[in-house]
């Protein structure tokens, strides 16, 4: 990385916590006061909203979406491929209201962990993957019941460019349970904004947002199925925009975000 990108990377990440600090604060009074929808917007899209242009502006961190047509108009369960921080940012001012998978220590954080407390998120326990996976088909089902979309990263962890993890079924699983289909998103985040490091690099990251697909059936064996065919989606669609090449064999990960 030169010196340019170093000193450009270094602002990023002060405007980055500078706004976060004080737009956590702010959200902390105003946000109690209105309604979920309304809270969710001024909370989380509009900050996301910014991060995004602020790794745009200020890295050189573009990007360009494919499929979009694809969003369907009822919220779902939303699968992506997990590579770094910034498809965080960017699925969250996407699709709102938007639930999605979080550490419960997260929450304990002040004012940051306040104000996404208000957001109702899934806040798991990661080292009890069973009543994890048992939280996130209670609560992930209430959150689509209430007209949210549910994000998963089905992967449990960021992997990095060029590999692909084991897919949990959980979130197929809930998906079929409310009788809902489930959405893959594919990117190449990681190329531009590692996992490890603080370096971020210009260019264009790429996002394919896929066909909706809907279980055959259910049960195990429904749910088995669809998760396979969108673990195959997600990997190919990876293969073709990817610049690192992709390894032949899924990397096994932790089961639960």
């Amino acid at each position: 990385m030169t010196t340019v990108q170093a000193l450009r990377t270094f602002l990023f990440y002060l405007l980055l916590s500078s706004s976060s600090f004080f737009w956590c604060i702010l959200c902390v009074f105003i946000a109690p006061f209105l309604p979920f929808r309304a809270r969710y917007r001024f909370v989380i899209q509009a900050w996301c909203r910014c991060a995004t242009w602020l790794a745009k502006t200020v890295v050189g961190l573009r990007y360009e979406v494919e499929g979009q047509e694809n969003i369907p108009q009822q919220p779902c369960v939303v699968l992506a491929k997990h590579q770094s921080t910034w498809e965080t940012f960017y699925l969250s001012a996407l699709f709102e209201p938007l639930s999605q998978v979080v550490k419960r220590e997260l929450l304990y954080v002040p004012f940051f962990g306040w104000a996404m407390a208000m957001l109702k998120p899934i806040a798991i326990d990661r080292s009890n993957p069973k009543a994890a996976l048992k939280q996130l088909a209670k609560q992930g089902h209430e959150r689509l019941g209430q007209g949210a979309w549910v994000l998963i990263f089905p992967e449990g962890t960021r992997i990095p460019p060029g590999q692909i993890g084991k897919f949990s079924r959980g979130g197929t699983s809930l998906a079929v349970n409310a009788g809902l289909p489930v959405l893959p998103i594919a990117h190449n985040a990681g190329e531009f904004w590692p996992k490890h490091g603080w370096a971020k690099y210009p260019g264009t990251i790429k996002v394919v947002i896929g066909p909706v697909m809907h279980a055959e059936g259910s049960g195990p064996r429904a749910i088995a199925e669809l998760n396979e065919r969108a673990f195959a989606w997600v990997q190919q669609t990876q293969q073709r925009i990817s610049g690192v090449p992709m390894q032949s064999t899924a990397t096994e990960t932790p089961e639960v975000v």
